[in-house]
């Protein structure tokens, strides 16, 4: 086998600049023990071979890990983009690298990801994952990697967790419909099985409820993902439904959704806010950004981030470190899209 066709180590820098392994070795980490001359010797032999350091060996040697994990649910959500900034903004101050894995909503393929970060000895796990609940996510915990479960209520004390009050954001989206004098409002996200919509639509009913408005003028519209797309199609729903119970206001359970809704809206004549009302969730920046400026109900998404950071960081690094659930409060920010 040659060089070419295996990975260069040590001993082939060794061996190309005349020295001992040892000079090599304290050249990639103690470069103060060796003199000027014998360090370029050593450096231009790493560079005529192009030698990469095994930075893993090395820090598995070391027995500490320099690089944390995120698992986000759907990497095509700009949502999961900003608390991966706040994440990646949190690690740079502690000296800190960030890998980024999408489970793409797959249960398989986030099990599958877990055990290749266990593997790689990561420093520590943050997941948005297919279900808080699950048992490998607490199989990890038990292994010995620090676990913190994003934008994920986590029932009980034996993981961090640092999640939003949907049940309030889904309150604040409709009691703004109703104070904007909408009487027919639909919700539109799903599958229900996601903890956020589930939470959402709840807070929904319960603002309907206490408003005293008929159960039956809240409609929900199921979709079979968060996307640009079903909101669209979502759209050319509520244009058939009859005209006396067609909604005049829809909360919708992100803002991609609402996107989505806004386009076929004012692709099929519809004017926004006059003739349908939209609310969105999460206030990304696309939100601010549309033809017409969306309102949304706002997640701090960077601190979301910085938040589980810290909390996985310190159960890595702290011995008496206690499991935390921090829940954020979010707040609606109206736009255009309900105030004309």
């Amino acid at each position: 086998m040659t060089l070419s066709s295996r990975a260069v180590g040590v001993k082939d820098v060794a061996a190309r600049a005349g020295v001992s392994l040892g000079t090599v070795s304290n050249v990639l980490n103690r470069p103060d023990r060796v003199s000027a001359s014998t360090r370029v010797r050593v450096e231009d032999a790493m560079r005529e071979l192009g030698f990469v350091r095994n930075e893993s060996a090395r820090q598995l040697r070391a027995g500490q890990s320099r690089v944390l994990a995120y698992v986000v649910l759907d990497a095509g959500n700009p949502f999961f983009t900003d608390v991966a900034q706040g994440v990646e903004l949190e690690a740079a101050e502690t000296d800190l690298w960030l890998f980024i894995c999408n489970s793409d909503n797959s249960t398989e393929r986030e099990r599958a990801y877990l055990d290749l970060l266990q593997q790689q000895r990561v420093q520590g796990i943050l997941i948005t994952p297919v279900d808080p609940e699950a048992e490998h996510l607490r199989d990890v915990a038990g292994r010995g990697t620090p676990l913190v479960v994003v934008d994920r209520t986590q029932q009980g004390l034996d993981l961090c967790s640092v999640a939003v009050d949907d049940v309030l954001g889904g309150r604040l989206a409709v009691e703004h419909l109703i104070d904007r004098g909408h009487t027919q409002v639909a919700f539109i996200g799903g599958p229900l099985s996601i903890g956020q919509v589930q939470d959402r639509w709840k807070g929904a009913q319960q603002a309907w409820s206490e408003a005293g408005l008929p159960p039956e003028a809240l409609h929900l519209l199921p979709t079979s993902t968060l996307t640009v797309g079903e909101g669209r199609g979502a759209g050319e729903r509520l244009v058939g439904l009859p005209s006396r119970r067609r909604p005049t206001g829809a909360f919708c359970a992100n803002d991609l959704l609402a996107l989505g809704l806004l386009q076929q809206a004012v692709a099929s004549g519809r004017r926004v806010p006059d003739d349908l009302a939209i609310v969105g969730y999460d206030d990304i920046e696309f939100a601010a950004a549309a033809a017409v400026p969306l309102t949304s109900v706002r997640q701090p998404r960077q601190e979301l981030g910085r938040t589980a950071t810290e909390l996985v960081v310190d159960e890595a690094n702290n011995p008496d470190h206690t499991h935390t659930q921090v829940t954020f409060t979010p707040e609606l920010v109206a736009r255009t899209s309900t105030m004309g």
